[in-house]
C-alpha cells in the first residue's frame, strides 16, 4: 500500500523527468556510477583566480588518503575554510563531487576549500569512511597556518552521505577534543541507517533519486551485517545518545525525500540538548534536488539560505551600516 506523500515541486518536476532512470544498485551498477563522465575540475576553476594543491594525508592504517586545497590567489592570512565532504551513498563518488557548491562560498567568502576522498564503501567499511575524514580534518587544522586558515573558522560541510560523514567527523571531534570545528553545514544528510521514518516509507518503491532500497542497499555496504547495537554513532550519527557541546549547525533537505524525518529529527534533538540548529525544509524539493537543478527557484532559494547562513557565521558582528 503506497502512503500519501508530499509531491515534487512542479519546476523541478521538468528537469527531473530528463534523469535517467537509477536501476537497482548492486556491485556492476555501482561500478557504472564510479566512471560515470561529471565536469573535470579544470572546467570549474576555469576563470577563477585559485591556487590548487594536491596533498596526501594518512589514513590511521597508513593508507595515503587525497586532499585537494583550493585557495583564493589573493587571499588574507587568516582565512576562513569550508572542509567538504562529498556525497554518493558512501559507495561513489570523490572530492571534486559536486565541488561547485562549497567553490560558491570560496568566491563570496575568500574561503579556502579543502576536500577529502574518502575510502568508499563496500571495499571498506564500518568507522574506515569517517576516520578517513577525520584524519584529513586533523591534517588541516594542524596546518592551518601553513594553509592560510584562520583554525577558528573552519567549517565542517557535506551533502547526502557527505553530510552524515560530516555530522560524524563533527561528533568525533567533541568526543577527542580535537580539532575545533566552527560550524557544521548538512545538506540532506544521510544520518541513520535504521530507515524507518515516515519518509523513509513514503519513498519506497518508487522510481526516484534516493529511495528507501536504495538507501537500504547503501547502509548495507556500509555495516556488512553489522546492523545490530554494535553500530557507532560516528557512522549513524542519529543513534549518539548525547548531541549537546556540538558547534552551531546547519541543516536543510526536501520534504519529498527519504532523509527527511531523520534529518528534523537531529536538529530537533540538537536543541533539546542546548544547542544552536538552523533547520530548513524546502517544499517540493526531492534528495539533492539543489545540486542537480541549481537554476530552479527553490533550489536558487536552498543555495541561497545556506550562504547567508555561512556569512553569519563566519562574521557574527559585522560592522553595522546605514
Amino acid at each position: 500500500m503506497n502512503l500519501p506523500r508530499p509531491g515534487i515541486d512542479p519546476e523541478l518536476l521538468v528537469p527531473l523527468a530528463e534523469l535517467p532512470s537509477m536501476p537497482p544498485l548492486g556491485p556492476e551498477v555501482i561500478e557504472q556510477l564510479r566512471h560515470f563522465p561529471q565536469p573535470s575540475i579544470e572546467s570549474h576553476l576555469e576563470g577563477r583566480a585559485i591556487e590548487r594543491r594536491e596533498v596526501a594525508v594518512p589514513a590511521t592504517d597508513g593508507t595515503p588518503i587525497p586532499l585537494s586545497i583550493l585557495s583564493p590567489t589573493d587571499r588574507a592570512a587568516g582565512a576562513p575554510c569550508v572542509y567538504w565532504i562529498h556525497g554518493g551513498g558512501m559507495m561513489w563518488g570523490d572530492r571534486y563531487s559536486n565541488i561547485d557548491v562549497p567553490l560558491e562560498w570560496l568566491d563570496q567568502f575568500g574561503a579556502v576549500v579543502v576536500t577529502v576522498d574518502y575510502r568508499l564503501a563496500p571495499e571498506v567499511t564500518g568507522t574506515t569512511l569517517v576516520d578517513d575524514c577525520y584524519q584529513g580534518l586533523l591534517w588541516v587544522a594542524e596546518n592551518a597556518v601553513d594553509l592560510g586558515i584562520d583554525p577558528a573558522r573552519i567549517v565542517v560541510a557535506g551533502a547526502s552521505a557527505g553530510g552524515g560523514l560530516a555530522a560524524g567527523v563533527t561528533l568525533m571531534a567533541r568526543d577527542r577534543n580535537t580539532p575545533t570545528i566552527a560550524a557544521q553545514l548538512l545538506s540532506c544528510p544521510m544520518l541513520d541507517h535504521r530507515n524507518d521514518t515516515t519518509s523513509s516509507r513514503q519513498y519506497s518503491g518508487l522510481d526516484g533519486v534516493w529511495t528507501r532500497e536504495m538507501n537500504e542497499f547503501g547502509w548495507r555496504s556500509v555495516l556488512g551485517d553489522n546492523i545490530g547495537d554494535d553500530v557507532s554513532a560516528y557512522v549513524s550519527p542519529a543513534l549518539a545518545d548525547d548531541l549537546s557541546g556540538l558547534p552551531t549547525t546547519y541543516i536543510d533537505a526536501g520534504t519529498a525525500e527519504v532523509f527527511r524525518d531523520e534529518d528534523v529529527s537531529y536538529a530537533s534533538r540538537i536543541w533539546a540538548a542546548g544547542g544552536q540548529a538552523e533547520l530548513h525544509l524546502w517544499a517540493g524539493g526531492f534528495h539533492g534536488f539543489s545540486a542537480l537543478f541549481p537554476e530552479v527557484r527553490v533550489s536558487a532559494a536552498a543555495r541561497r539560505a545556506q550562504t547567508d547562513w555561512l556569512a553569519r557565521v563566519l562574521d557574527p558582528s559585522p560592522d553595522l551600516k546605514d
